[in-house]
């Protein structure tokens, strides 16, 4: 494939001119094009060189005008690249006092991000047809939309300082929200009343860990979540219609690109995770989906399910071994398609490292890669992201097996990424896993009595789950007691009635 005819890549000399010309007449105007403008986004290469040479002199404190100008290029030798002296002096003389320069500079961004969109389809497609051993279609393709995506955001002015006075009234902005939203809390609701009130839900930019040993159930609340939220968005989407079709000037406070839930899951497929979803909406329980053991009732209400819960705005990405990057870049093409407003990762130690040699061979560092690079993306597409960790095996040979921040597994910078630590515990799991048995000489109303207390406690303890807060960058830490039920593995708020002994089925 040729390389485009750079003289017919999409460019406007005028307005590359216009702007020059108004810097030059009033060097003030460059604090409003500095962080749209960069010297390669101008076509011409003279008026690239032209306002680099402004950039630096007016970045020096120093005036940039035609006689500087002159005396910079002369001195450098590069007076005629410019177009001379005469060019300058032109340059200067078309400015206009109406020029508005900001208008002009994204007018020069857009015709650069054209010819780059061209360049960068010409060397997609020419990538594409040379096969190498080092570059799979899929690596291409991971480079491309990362290319695509930093294009994007080439242009976007991002970061730099706030007034103290917009950081004070973005807070109290922040705080009134939380104040007027049932529940006062200022995030997403997590769909439990209680754990919503100790964290303030599910907030933006945040790093939020659950972690647990296997059993506990992180997983299954992680799921909960993420069904409640992508329902809560389905709602916001439906009154969102309904009001913009009675007003088209109707603006939500959740604007729709941000309504959608993106849930990687590196250990279940898609159809598991779904069929755990069915479970929990329909209450039916889970082994008897997976045998077969259904009776008609139930099939017809799992099938009705389905019809219902197919609009709710819920994807699930189950590549097995997925790196951070890809990650980012699925995420990133989400959002921009269908919306995004959290993330949810099961689980850290599945994910794959970047490949970095400096990280290769050393899973701590990889993981704290990792861990920093989910942080980043939190903040950068400012949404919620929930991620699960495995625990050191260290939990199993203690007394009291209640997590704590050093259980976090190769922790790395894990704890100190994370706005939230949250441990999932359920004492049920190793009261229900350790009935007692008769000794040689123990006489049977001893062990009677013996399990009896076990039966009492454990039935105590069946619907039981502990939600421990180690960490929170942003208020108290503690516990907040949910209910459980393993049948279909859901979580819920616990009533007064659910601590009451209950018979297992």
């Amino acid at each position: 494939m040729e390389k485009p005819d750079i003289n017919k890549l999409p460019k406007n000399i005028e307005a590359e001119q216009a702007v020059l010309g108004a810097l030059l007449a009033n060097n003030k105007l460059y604090e409003k094009v500095e962080e749209i403008l960069k010297p390669q986004y101008f076509a011409d290469a003279t008026h690239q060189k032209i306002y680099e040479m402004m950039a630096k002199l007016i970045g020096r404190d120093q005036v940039a005008d035609v006689v500087t100008l002159k005396n910079y290029f002369e001195q450098q030798g590069t007076l005629n690249e410019v177009g001379g002296f005469s060019y300058l002096v032109k340059l200067a003389e078309s400015a206009s006092p109406l020029t508005n320069v900001e208008y002009y500079a994204q007018f020069i961004y857009d015709k650069f991000l054209r010819r780059e969109l061209i360049n960068t389809g010409f060397e997609i497609v020419n990538a594409a047809m040379t096969e190498t051993v080092d570059a799979t279609a899929n690596d291409q393709i991971s480079n491309a939309e990362r290319i695509l995506y930093n294009l994007a955001d080439s242009g976007s002015p991002q970061g730099g300082f706030i007034d103290f006075n917009s950081a004070l009234h973005s807070s109290l902005v922040s705080i009134e929200k939380a104040y007027q939203k049932e529940g006062k809390i200022s995030g997403l609701p997590s769909g439990f009343t209680k754990l919503d009130y100790q964290i303030g839900g599910l907030n933006d930019s945040e790093l939020v860990i659950v972690a647990g040993r296997p059993g506990m159930g992180k997983t299954a609340l992680a799921t909960n979540i993420a069904y409640n939220v992508a329902e809560y968005f389905a709602r916001l989407k439906d009154e969102y219609e309904r009001k913009k079709q009675k007003n088209p000037e109707f603006t939500a406070e959740v604007k729709p690109e941000n309504m959608g839930v993106a849930f990687f899951s590196l250990e279940m497929s898609c159809d598991e995770l779904a069929a755990r979803i069915l479970s929990t909406n329909t209450q039916t329980q889970s082994h008897k989906m997976r045998t077969g053991k259904l009776t008609e009732a139930e099939f017809t209400r799992l099938a009705a399910a389905v019809s219902e819960l197919e609009s709710i705005p819920l994807y699930i990405d189950d590549t097995p071994g997925i790196s951070i990057s890809a990650i980012r870049n699925r995420a990133r093409r989400l959002k921009r398609s269908k919306g995004l407003g959290l993330i949810v990762i099961d689980y850290i130690q599945l994910i794959s490292g970047s490949g970095d040699r400096k990280s290769e061979g050393n899973r701590v560092q990889e993981l704290s890669e990792i861990s920093r690079g989910l942080k980043i993306l939190a903040k950068e597409l400012k949404v919620p992201v929930i991620a699960l960790s495995q625990l050191n095996r260290g939990v199993e040979s203690r007394d009291d097996k209640r997590p704590v921040m050093s259980d976090l597994r190769e922790s790395g910078s894990i704890e100190q990424d994370a706005d939230i630590v949250m441990f999932v515990y359920r004492e049920n799991y190793y009261i229900h896993n350790a009935e007692p048995k008769p000794k040689e000489d123990e006489s049977p109303e001893k062990f009677a009595k013996k399990h009896e207390e076990w039966v009492t406690r454990d039935r105590q303890t069946a619907n039981v789950a502990e939600v421990i807060i180690g960490k929170h960058r942003h208020g108290p830490t503690g516990t907040v007691k949910l209910y459980w039920n393993g049948d279909y593995t859901q979580f819920g708020d616990l009533a007064e009635s659910d601590h009451l002994p209950e018979q297992r089925g």
